[in-house]
């Protein structure tokens, strides 16, 4: 018997402080687009007639164990054995040794992206126009653009081609051997943030001639200048999103949705509460997320009647669906908004709902 308990004692022991490779998922937590955060509304228009809206459309969150927790055993079966958390390998939240700070940054950086394009949905849904931009992204130190072009620049044309896609101007530039000089025209950074305080369009262009230098990550000789390009808009009226301590895309439907609501007479909901989340693209495309289960959770914790859900993630959450909760599978914001017609009319017989092989 003193063996055993010894036994017992030791396994108890190495499971407390030996780390496991794991780390945990649970529900975290979820904000109404329609209302505040904080003692100020997540969703704020100026410039633009706005209506009441009245109900929920929650995005929702799932809390992650930061990248430096090291996980020991007994937590590690605790959490396999709890209904409401996940645990899974930290890698999967952490690839190739990401650092808190790192992946702080890239969920803050994702997050931002996400309202951008929920903006340029929610106007496109309207029929609002916007106004869109190719601009310089990030300048590589060090490279020949450094000091030449800058972050937030739009780029107009490259050797006089027009520039539609921030595409076109990596395979412009690549056009050219190592040594050979480009020529952007572009619209100052500083030009247009002035002509969208004044709400006009930026005339004020400027040529700049750069020597391209040769890549040194291939074994091509690729032709570079140090810069990658991006998307920018400029929107006909001012859009904020207030919403602090979140990060990543997974919140894009809903502020589009939030958006929509608040720009137009009635209400999406019908007064009922819809939670949901997906990620968002400037053309309404609803893309996958990660934590699905956790977030169903916490939506229907919080009192969520139906949940929008991408239909890459239906097959996974319908394979535990809360008590009292509707999945309702959603693929553009269209789609959306055509189930939320259904909701708040009551008519919800024919809403597409989750499956699991769907």
């Amino acid at each position: 018997m003193l063996a055993s308990t010894l036994m017992l004692i030791a396994l108890l022991c190495a499971g407390v402080f030996i780390p496991v490779p794991y780390a945990e998922m649970s529900p975290g937590p979820t904000v109404n687009t329609l209302g505040e955060h904080d003692g100020e509304p997540v969703l704020q228009i100026s410039g633009r007639k706005t209506y009441p809206t009245t109900g929920h459309l929650n995005m929702t969150t799932v809390r992650v164990t930061s990248a430096d927790y090291r996980m020991n055993l007994v937590e590690a079966v605790y959490g396999w054995l709890a209904h409401d958390n996940k645990v899974v390998p930290h890698d999967t939240l952490y690839p190739d040794g990401k650092t808190e700070e790192q992946s702080t940054q890239e969920n803050a950086e994702e997050f931002s992206q996400s309202q951008e394009s929920a903006k340029v949905a929610a106007l496109k849904a309207l029929d609002i126009p916007v106004q869109s931009w190719v601009i310089v992204s990030t300048v590589v130190k060090g490279t020949p653009a450094e000091g030449r072009l800058h972050a937030g620049d739009v780029v107009k044309a490259v050797d006089g081609t027009a520039v539609k896609e921030p595409a076109d101007v990596a395979e412009l530039v690549t056009k050219h051997k190592p040594g050979q000089d480009v020529v952007f025209t572009i619209v100052p950074a500083k030009e247009r943030a002035a002509a969208e305080k004044e709400r006009r369009t930026p005339t004020e262009t400027e040529k700049v001639t750069i020597r391209t230098a040769e890549s040194d990550d291939s074994s091509e000789k690729r032709a570079i200048v140090g810069i990658s390009a991006g998307t920018d808009h400029t929107f006909p009226f001012t859009i904020d999103i207030k919403l602090a301590d979140v990060g990543g895309p997974s919140a894009g439907l809903m502020f589009s949705l939030g958006l929509y609501d608040k720009l137009t007479p009635g209400s999406l909901t019908g007064g009922k509460f819809v939670a949901g989340t997906g990620t968002i693209d400037d053309d309404g495309k609803v893309g996958p997320i990660g934590g699905i289960e956790m977030k169903t959770i916490a939506a229907r914790e919080k009192g969520a009647q139906y949940f929008l859900t991408p239909a890459d993630n239906c097959a996974t959450a319908a394979r535990d669906v809360p008590d009292g909760l509707t999945l309702v599978k959603v693929d553009t914001i269209d789609d959306a908004l055509g189930a939320l017609k259904d909701v708040r009319s009551g008519d919800t017989a024919d809403l597409p709902k989750c499956t699991t092989k769907s």
